[in-house]
């Protein structure tokens, strides 16, 4: 068994986590961004995190949200993690892990070397880097849109200050060499599990623990 972890977002049915908690993912990720077809209530997302078993770890997606957002969400929904994945400042992450106490995670959008600069500035400042696809230009979403980066930018560079996690495009067919590639030791897949827009799919799921599993 791999001691790679796998962080499962977009969940929006109670299917979805039965999926992700049987197949052993260790994150459960829930999106809270009007654009995106995951895109989930506090009230559905609170039900959702109820549900979820211990020893999976409830993420909160969030894109350039403010302290009312936030403040309504931490109080609606039991969460572990914060996302933040917009163009949240290194200071602005800094308020919000200071703000509600909660481990942060930040997506940095990578498509070329000098991208990956930004990693080492975030991580003075988060607990977990996500390593995601920089989305093409005029892009509805920051991230869920099923494109990988160029893996072989992280062969010269697989450790940071934190820990961090590789996101972008990633399915069950490609993670297992993305994995040997890179050197993670976790990953996040959305729409790579997905039948349509937004819609899980236990098998991919399963399929895809399994792919890493066999790293």
């Amino acid at each position: 068994m791999s001691d790679i972890r796998v962080k499962i977002c977009g969940l929006t049915q109670p299917e979805d986590v039965a999926a992700v908690a049987g197949a052993g993912a260790r994150y459960a990720g829930l999106v809270f961004f009007e654009k995106s077809p995951r895109n989930i209530s506090f009230e559905t997302a609170a039900s959702l995190a109820l549900q979820m078993p211990v020893g999976v770890a409830k993420v909160a997606l969030t894109v350039n949200a403010d302290d009312a957002f936030l403040d309504a969400l931490v109080a609606a929904v039991p969460l572990d993690m914060l996302q933040l994945h917009g163009r949240e400042t290194p200071d602005r992450v800094a308020e919000v892990k200071a703000r509600y106490g909660l481990p942060v995670m930040k997506a940095i959008g990578v498509a070329e070397a000098a991208d990956l600069a930004a990693i080492d500035v975030y991580a003075q400042v988060v607990d977990q880097i996500l390593i995601d696809a920089k989305p093409p230009k005029g892009a509805d979403l920051p991230g869920g849109n099923g494109l990988a980066f160029d893996w072989r930018l992280l062969q010269s560079r697989k450790y940071w200050q934190k820990p961090w996690m590789l996101a972008g495009g990633l399915t069950p067919e490609n993670v297992a060499l993305a994995v040997r590639m890179t050197g993670a030791r976790q990953v996040d897949v959305s729409s790579g599990v997905e039948s349509a827009p937004g819609v899980k799919d236990p098998d991919r799921i399963t399929r895809f623990l399994a792919a890493v599993a066999e790293v």
